[in-house]
């Protein structure tokens, strides 16, 4: 069953003019769709489009001081609240009420209806949904929830925390929380929500930007120690919590990224990623030593190789057909291993004789994840997913979180932690003979 704020979305089906589209979240590390399925609110992308009725709210009256009974019963009030509980003895509650200017959306791990978007833990390479249910999460239930406004330039903004069944959020006593200097009460969720902007928007000039922490009241504030420490970072007064087109948003867990509708305009469609496909397929490539001819496969099906399959070697970057020969065991060096690569265990190039891993090559068929409309001339290492050079680029350059400490860069196609002194290579293809 669905809220009446999910079921609040305009279908195109009742009206001649179709819904206004603020953007799309897509989760980084899914090639297109989850492993088994988009399905309902669990899927790999969520398109966020103006309500039939807006269900924005902003904050009005404060309760200053009162007993956590007090304060449960101001919040069993029909609207939303937040609460800050400073001690057994005292809670500061901050009512909401309607804002018929804003639309709001929320994500977060809880399937309960308030949440619009269903996340769960991104497992590197994860082939099912069953290789992630063994995971524990730490993920929030209700992680965050962005605000966007009906009217035009339709500016989201994002804050931390989600209003859970009973309309409310709770901050407990070990959360970090504090009075602001205006004496309003802000604070940050367990394991944060982490925002980082790009330089340039996203576009193939597009830079890494500075992560940030999002507090529950949208302020922005420098990471905290770890991700979960008491003591919040440094407020930085001079950014603010607005999202821009290829906006990161980190939940502890999974990493999403933010499109505005303007700039998914300019984005490469399926349909030409698919064109891409066929015209490398069409200049017939070959495999140097067995003289077979190469294919990309559909689109369809991007996660079991077939005999055309290419493959590349990535330490070098020349793509073959499938073989079983020239693997070598490196017993001279065996801590010389990378992420990804299997142990002990390098294939020795026929070409140039350059020792690497020896993987299929894999169609990124995520669009919203490139920068431009150039052909697919790159691949990732170690997974072999294929992109634009200026994609390979940006991405290789990206630190994302991963755990509760540290940052990597990561192919946003399977998420697997990028190897190899770029991250990336040039994958250079052998055309037909005759």
């Amino acid at each position: 069953m669905f809220s009446p704020e999910q079921e609040n979305i305009s279908p195109s089906t009742t009206s001649t003019k179709a819904p206004v589209k603020y953007g799309e979240i897509i989760v980084l590390g899914y090639n297109g769709s989850l492993p088994n399925g988009d399905r309902g609110r669990r899927k790999s992308r969520f398109a966020l489009s103006r309500r039939l009725k807006a269900n924005g709210v902003r904050p009005s009256t404060v309760h200053v001081t009162c007993t956590p009974q007090a304060a449960k019963a101001i919040s069993n009030k029909d609207q939303h609240s937040i609460s800050y509980t400073l001690s057994r003895a005292q809670t500061v509650v901050v009512e909401y009420t309607s804002d018929s200017n804003t639309d709001m959306f929320q994500i977060g791990r809880s399937t309960e209806s308030p949440i619009d978007f269903v996340v769960t833990d991104t497992v590197a390479g994860s082939q099912s949904n069953a290789d992630t249910q063994s995971v524990q999460s730490t993920i929030s239930r209700f992680a965050c929830r962005i605000m966007c406004q009906r009217t035009p330039p339709h500016t989201a903004r994002i804050y931390a925390a989600g209003f859970d069944s009973s309309r409310n959020i709770f901050l407990g006593e070990k959360a970090a929380k504090w009075k602001t200097c205006d004496g309003q009460m802000d604070g940050l969720t367990t394991n944060g929500v982490l925002v980082m902007h790009p330089r340039h928007g996203f576009t193939e000039d597009s830079k890494p930007g500075v992560w940030r922490e999002i507090s529950v009241c949208g302020n922005v504030f420098t990471l905290r120690e770890t991700r979960s420490a008491q003591q919040p970072g440094k407020m930085v007064e001079t950014e603010i919590h607005e999202l821009v087109d290829g906006s990161l948003i980190d939940l502890c867990g999974a990493t999403l990224l933010w499109r505005t509708a303007e700039g998914l305009s300019r984005t490469p469609t399926i349909k030409h990623l698919e064109a891409l496909r066929q015209e490398i397929n069409a200049a017939r490539p070959q495999c140097p030593v067995g003289f077979n001819t190469l294919a990309f496969p559909s689109m369809r099906r991007k996660d079991t190789p077939d005999e055309k399959q290419p493959w590349v070697y990535l330490q070098c970057g020349h793509v073959h057909g499938y073989h079983n020969w020239g693997g070598h065991r490196d017993r001279t060096d065996p801590d010389r291993e990378e992420p990804g690569r299997q142990v002990g265990l390098s294939r020795e190039c026929p070409m140039c004789r350059a020792r690497g891993p020896y993987v299929p090559l894999w169609l990124g068929c995520e669009a919203s994840f490139y920068l431009d409309t150039a052909p697919p001339t790159h691949a990732f290492a170690p997974c072999g997913h294929v992109c634009s050079e200026k994609t390979a680029a940006f991405w290789s350059q990206i630190p994302l979180p991963h755990g509760t400490h540290t940052f990597h860069a990561a192919c946003p196609f399977c998420a697997q932690q990028l190897s190899g002194e770029q991250g990336y290579v040039r994958l250079i293809f052998q055309g037909p003979l005759d």
